[in-house]
Parts: C-alpha cells; structure tokens; sequence
C-alpha cells in the first residue's frame, strides 16, 4: 500500500471508469442508496481525483446495465455528467435484457438524446449456455449493428468463468437459468480452447475491442495476453478492484497486470468497495466516506498512468 507512485509498464491507458453497472442491484446496493445520491457523490469524487491527476485522460461513467434513460437523467440532475466524458451502456440482448439484438441502434440512440458525450458499448456479449452457435450469431450481428454506430465496443469476454469461482452476483440459484450463463460468456472454454466465435474474432477486430476482467493474482492472465494478441485485439477494458487493493501484495499484482496488458490501449475501471469500508460488509455497499474512493483512483491513475 506505501509504495511510491511509478509507472510500471507501458500500458497506453486512455481512459478511466467510474465504477461498473452502477445501476444494477449486483453492483451497487440501491436498497442503502435508492436515489443513487451517494453514488452520484462518489463519481463525482472520482472523476475530479482523476483529473487532477490526468486532465486529459477519458472518464467514463461506469457502463449501465440495463439501458435506462431514466438514470441517467437521475446522473444528469446529479451533476455527474459534468464530471465525465463519456456514457457507457452494456447490453446483452440473448441472454439477460427483455430486448432484441436488433434493437441495440435504437437502445443507443435513447441515451444518445440525453447526453452530450459519446456513447460506448463496453460490454456486450452472448453466452454458451444453449449452443456456441448462438453466439457466432449474436458476435456477428452485433458486429453488423454497432461497429461505425458507436466509437467503442468491448465484446464481453475472452475466458468463460471457472465453475469453482462464484458469479459476481448476489442471487445465485434465485436467478435460474439466468445466474448459470454467467459462466459461458467467453471465447474461451474454461480449459482455453476456442469456441466457434474465437475463430471469427479476428475479422471484426480491432474495431472490436474485448472486456476480460481479472480475478486477484489470476492465473489466466499470460495466457489471456497471448490470445488477446492472436485474435488482433487493440483497445482491451479491464478493472483495478479497489477491494483488492487491501490484500496483501496488492501492488505487486496490480504492477503485474498493468506491465503484462503495456501492448494494448485500455479502459481501465475503478470498482468494488472493500468490506471494512462499506455501509455493509460487501462489495456493492456505498463506502461510508466517498473521498476514500476519490484517493484510490488518483493514487492508481498516478501509478499506472503517469504522463
């Protein structure tokens, strides 16, 4: 936690999120902060810690899931979209949202009416669970929808989930068939070998870009740079868990991941509330003091993406 503020590697970081799917229930407890008021507070927090730092480095609001207009009109009233530079949206059409894939230029333009920013698609994707056919078809038509439409895309994500690891969620088997196909979203099977769309990939890259977020001290991450690189990736979204950020020899991780990802422009989000520091012991509880995640994220942008 005490080292001195370096530049590890090379990575070409150009942009920076405030926190992922701020408005969904697996992210953020909106039962503690129903009018997201504190989450407004937080990002806003952030966003200014960032840019004393880094002025001229993107802040993104932290993709939302569902796409809702309504908050983000809330963000609007807020103030937080003073602070930021672009509007993220994920969306997954076959597997969780009550849309259909070929509706995503519509879902886009709703968002699009409200803000002044560019609007990015950092997660989209189709899970496994039914048939890798599926999701050859969703990749393609997705491709077909959005490259051109949005200035970004990441498609969600390189490494299905190992079934020994818990799915970021808070409802587990309540969700049925919906908390088991968190676990398919890959390219990747869970023993690294390429599903049908891994071998399409590379057509529609690198103006598709990809999401893969990795776990504490992950041992896939060598591995996930080498495929990253074979299926012509460029622009690579990924996370620093300020959560993380508590164990022992969490910079040495961090200095591992951000040296290992040097070759590709990143997103990198700033998420996850340590269980000391929340209003609950949990990782979606809103901190008791935002400042402590407006500290994190400067102290992270100074060492990763010093100028």
């Amino acid at each position: 936690m005490g080292a001195s503020p370096r530049r590890t590697g090379a990575a070409m970081i150009d942009s920076l999120m405030l926190w992922n799917e701020p408005n969904n229930m697996s992210h953020w407890d909106f039962e503690i902060d129903p009018k997201w008021s504190r989450f407004a507070e937080l990002a806003r927090s952030a966003a200014q810690a960032i840019a004393a730092e880094r002025p001229e480095l993107l802040r993104v609001l932290g993709g939302i899931s569902p796409i809702d207009p309504g908050f983000i009109d809330n963000m609007k009233q807020q103030g937080v979209l003073e602070h930021v530079d672009v509007v993220a949206v994920h969306g997954f059409p076959l597997d969780w949202n009550h849309w259909q894939i070929n509706e995503w230029p519509d879902k886009v333009a709703e968002i699009e009416r409200l803000v002044r920013q560019p609007v990015w698609v950092t997660e989209v994707g189709v899970s496994t669970f039914g048939a890798e056919e599926v999701q050859l078809f969703g990749l393609e038509r997705t491709a077909e929808l959005l490259i051109g439409r949005v200035p970004r895309i990441h498609w969600y994500s390189l490494f299905d989930l190992p079934r020994a690891w818990p799915a970021t969620t808070r409802h587990r088997e309540a969700e049925g068939s919906s908390y088991y196909r968190h676990f398919y979203m890959g390219l990747l099977r869970e023993d690294g070998t390429p599903k049908l769309a891994a071998k399409k990939f590379h057509e529609y890259a690198p103006e598709l870009g990809l999401c893969q977020w990795f776990h504490f001290e992950d041992h896939r991450l060598e591995s996930a740079v080498r495929w990253l690189k074979e299926l012509g990736v460029r622009k690579l979204r990924t996370g620093l868990s300020w959560a993380d950020s508590y164990r022992p020899n969490a910079d040495a991780w961090f200095d591992k991941q951000m040296r290992a990802l040097e070759d590709f422009d990143l997103t990198v989000t700033y998420c996850f509330t340590p269980e000391h520091l929340g209003e609950r012991p949990h990782h979606t509880s809103p901190p008791k003091r935002v400042e402590e995640f407006a500290d994190f994220c400067a102290r992270m942008t100074r060492r990763y993406a010093a100028g």
